[in-house]
């Protein structure tokens, strides 16, 4: 079982915050067997393994939905992104932090690096976002999708640019919480994260990237004292090397 202990970031009796790792996925698929931060967080918490909400599969193919038990999740974060992940060991705290995002009173900021030179210094990417037709896995903001389609609002600015136009290094606050949308969002605009094998699979890896250039920087929210609490999560290895090498 991993261990996350060192990744702890914040805790109190009702919230845990953690510095996820790349790589490590938030809860199990229902699929495969794998270590995932749920595993570790009903070995770490045992009294919350009941704190939390599970998360719906609608059957297909005449299957029956499948339910998937997702103890002290909250919110989740792309197996292939790293940073900052807000869990919950009370009910109370469960409820009062999905309350903070539903209401949008949560701040996230997010740092990535993208493909290319992005033009303006800051903006906002206010697209709709659905299932994109023919590819169950991924979401798109362009259009050629299906079903219902939702609103999808990031606000980023660019924090560093290569010099060489290869890539630009940028902070992104997503104002909704859609699928993906950070991805969506900046290949609509022609500039995907760097190394993102699902919406940029033919372009080069850059900047001695192995996975998603996305980190989860930091997040604000309020704790059951009401008290304002800003978490930051440091860099991992391969985002300060990236960092370094643009310098």
């Amino acid at each position: 079982m991993i261990d996350l202990r060192e990744f702890i970031l914040y805790e109190d009796v009702d919230i845990v915050a953690i510095n996820k790792p790349a790589g490590l996925v938030v809860h199990s698929d229902g699929r495969t067997v794998e270590p995932s931060v749920s595993e570790w967080f009903i070995g770490k918490y045992p009294e919350s393994k009941d704190v939390g909400e599970p998360l719906k599969l609608e059957g297909r193919s005449g299957m029956p939905d499948a339910f998937i038990e997702r103890p002290g999740v909250v919110h989740r974060i792309d197996r292939e992104t790293s940073g900052v992940l807000l869990l919950t060991k009370t009910a109370e705290g469960h409820a009062h932090l999905k309350s903070q995002f539903q209401k949008r009173e949560m701040e996230k900021i997010y740092h990535a690096f993208v493909y290319g030179e992005v033009e303006n210094d800051s903006g906002v990417i206010d697209f709709k976002i659905g299932r994109k037709i023919g590819n169950f896995r991924k979401w798109s903001a362009e259009g050629d999708v299906r079903g219902q389609v939702r609103e999808a609002l990031t606000e980023y600015k660019v924090l560093k640019r290569t010099g060489d136009e290869k890539a630009t290094f940028i902070e992104a606050r997503p104002k909704t919480g859609r699928t993906h949308q950070l991805r969506v969002h900046f290949k609509a605009i022609g500039h995907p994260v760097v190394c993102d094998r699902l919406y940029a699979p033919h372009r080069q890896t850059i900047l001695g990237f192995e996975r998603l250039a996305l980190h989860a920087r930091s997040i604000t929210f309020k704790n059951l004292q009401k008290e304002t609490v800003a978490i930051e999560a440091p860099y991992p290895i391969d985002f300060q090397t990236a960092l370094d090498s643009i310098a």
